[in-house]
């Protein structure tokens, strides 16, 4: 049976079974097509708040359950994934305007999250400590109880999972609120998945909702920690309302990453690699590269080969076509690349592609001798758009890549990689690949930007994972009770 194939979640929200949300339902939207392919249920803030109480109350005893049984729940998610791609994949095009290669992709990396998070229970949860008392003294870490996950539409099941999974293998409860827009692939989605592996009524929750319902997760009383993955401005606004209640805020933003381009590399490859971390998935996705820093030896030849390569990518329906790019998200995203296209052209900038678009499809647009005052330098486009902008010195590059106010992802193409590592080290980034693209993401690896790109590394790897959702306490052990002076 297909893990979506039922007739018990549409319309609903889940909250350990499947009911009504107290908002109703609302449709979800292709936007391929614009057709409604289903319903999801629309929770408030009332639901929220049953939801935390709810959550808090069965979380000490999935706690209390044994580490092998917890990474056996994370386990049987993870097969589940694997077994049910196709599927997952399909609803990827439909909801959410993914080519199938980068829905495979998400497939795989979310199967991993599980099987990464799997290893969590089993892992060392304190240390001895010195102490100059007769006394045993250790430190130990603890779950912190009620954690809220908030995840965005561009890559919904990974950007979920990964709060997800390692919350819930160490011993937290999890509400998660996804983005309405993919409601299904980045909140049934996982409904169902735990349903099937065996998570306990209330220790997971699903409530797709608004910005109302995203406050109310954020100041519940229940919820100790809130794991935000979103824009920088709703992270400013959640890490603002979680710091007035003393709740730990993990923010992952946005970002305007540089791709740097040296001298001496092949300018044809480089195009390539240039490309891929631009166009994928449209543009939408954090880590993509927003700006193209060139030499100025090769910056004009390497926007032309960039040009000829993405103008001839075809972008429509991934669901019904074989394309490279499908749909913006929606028509208030395109309208907000476009203008950022027309302004920077008004600004300066050369259009050598693209710079049209079809209802939601959008054509890969690439902006040469782009001057830094363009709005497509300065901001993050989330879009199917490389702005190319040269550079004439090492010091020169390093003031370009690091005077945004983002500190996301960082690519360096080069022939002297040990030049590229001293040039990454002067960038505030929490990201550097060198001689690679921007975009990449390892279960295994730390994620998380600086400045405006948020708060350090929150996700990925054993430390990453139990630095964030758990509390250290410290911990001492006398044999004999002491004797005080009074």
């Amino acid at each position: 049976m297909a893990l979506l194939d039922s007739t018990s979640w549409p319309g609903k929200i889940w909250t350990g079974s499947w009911t009504d949300g107290s908002g109703g339902a609302y449709d979800c939207v292709e936007p391929a097509t614009g057709q409604t392919i289903t319903q999801v249920g629309r929770a408030t803030p009332d639901d929220v708040r049953e939801a935390t109480r709810r959550a808090a109350a069965a979380q000490k005893a999935w706690a209390a359950t044994s580490f092998e049984e917890r990474a056996a729940v994370l386990r049987r998610a993870g097969d589940l994934l694997t077994q049910h791609g196709d599927e997952v994949r399909a609803w990827l095009s439909r909801e959410a305007g993914t080519i199938p290669p980068f829905g495979d992709f998400q497939v795989h990396t979310s199967a991993q999250e599980c099987y990464e998070a799997s290893a969590l229970p089993s892992h060392p949860y304190g240390e001895l400590l010195r102490t100059g008392a007769p006394r045993l003294s250790f430190a130990r870490r603890l779950p912190v109880g009620v954690v809220g996950v908030i995840a965005p539409f561009n890559v919904p099941t990974i950007l979920a999972i990964r709060a997800v999974a390692p919350a819930l293998a160490l011993g937290n409860s999890v509400v998660l609120k996804p983005d309405p827009r993919t409601a299904l692939v980045g909140g049934v989605l996982f409904a169902r998945l735990f349903e099937e592996a065996g998570v306990p009524e209330g220790v997971f929750q699903m409530l797709p909702g608004g910005a109302d319902v995203g406050e109310a997760l954020i100041v519940a009383p229940e919820v100790r920690v809130v794991a935000f993955t979103g824009s920088t401005k709703a992270g400013r606004a959640v890490g603002a309302i979680a710091g007035q209640h003393l709740k730990r805020a993990h923010l992952e933003l946005g970002g305007n990453s540089a791709l740097v381009v040296m001298p001496g590399v092949d300018v044809e490859k480089a195009a390539g690699v240039g490309a891929w971390g631009t166009f994928l998935n449209s543009g939408q996705i954090c880590m993509a590269t927003s700006r193209h820093l060139v030499h100025e030896s090769v910056a004009d030849a390497y926007a032309e080969a960039l040009a000829s390569r993405v103008a001839k990518l075809p972008v429509g329906d991934p669901f019904r076509e074989q394309v490279a790019l499908g749909p913006l998200i929606d028509a208030g995203q395109r309208d907000r690349v476009h203008e950022l296209v027309t302004m920077s052209v008004t600004a300066g900038a050369e259009l050598l592609t693209g710079g049209t678009y079809d209802e939601l499809f959008y054509r890969p647009t690439v902006l040469g001798r782009v001057p830094q005052q363009a709005p497509a330098y300065q901001q993050e486009i989330f879009g199917p758009v490389a702005p190319v902008t040269a550079f004439g010195s090492v010091d020169e590059v390093v003031a370009l890549a690091g005077g945004s106010e983002y500190g996301l992802s960082l690519g360096i193409l080069t022939d002297d990689v040990y030049a590229g590592l001293a040039l990454a080290e002067r960038v505030p980034a929490g990201l550097v690949h060198i001689n690679d693209q921007t975009v990449n993401d390892e279960a295994v690896a730390p994620f998380g930007g600086v400045g405006a790109s948020g708060n350090g590394s929150r996700a990925g790897g054993a430390a990453a994972n139990i630095e964030a959702f758990t509390e250290t306490q410290w911990v001492t052990l006398r044999g004999d009770l002491p004797v005080y002076p009074f």
